[in-house]
């Protein structure tokens, strides 16, 4: 899984950027609105953005709003202190897929990237089956015929990049 986060406070950026890893994702920083802009027009291959509303040299929704424009399905996580009923209304009219207010719980935000990319790749269902491969993504277990197949978190990422683009090209 492929991770922008759109995030002009580093301290912030770095929890996120090492929880995110840390479960095994590949993840992207970006400090402005025009950088994050520029990063979803020449890079299609990520499975979600994080982004803060509060971003200098664009807007947040600004940024959404172009991506939308564009006609990109790319799953939006608006992470921002703006926690106003107008301000989520408004964001999520302007295509964001989810809405979280600062500040948040780590585990609530790790659960919620892993329902917006299960249903950014079109699936369902928490496991995916190859085989007789079964991964659980909740749980982030590896199981062969039943048993368990013991893997880092770095390999458990990577499994999973390989099964929800089974049979396509990944860099």
């Amino acid at each position: 899984m492929r991770i922008l986060i759109a995030e002009d406070d580093q301290v912030l950026a770095d929890g996120l950027l090492r929880t995110l890893r840390g479960s095994g994702a590949a993840v992207d920083h970006v400090a402005s609105g025009s950088e994050a802009d520029s990063a979803l027009m020449t890079n299609n291959e990520f499975d979600l953005l994080i982004l803060d509303l509060g971003l200098p040299r664009m807007h947040g929704l600004e940024v959404l709003k172009r991506l939308r424009s564009r006609g990109s399905a790319l799953p939006v996580l608006i992470l921002t202190a703006a926690d106003s009923i107008e301000e989520r209304v408004k964001g999520l009219d302007y295509g964001a897929d989810d809405y979280m207010a600062k500040p948040f719980s780590l585990q609530e935000l790790e659960a919620r990237v892993r329902a917006l990319t299960r249903r950014g790749m079109g699936a369902t269902s928490n496991a995916i089956k190859h085989g007789p491969l079964v991964y659980d993504q909740a749980g982030r277990v590896a199981t062969i015929d039943g048993k368990m197949v013991e893997l880092s978190a770095r390999e458990l990422g990577l499994l999973e990049v390989l099964l929800q683009r089974a049979g396509r090209l990944v860099s």
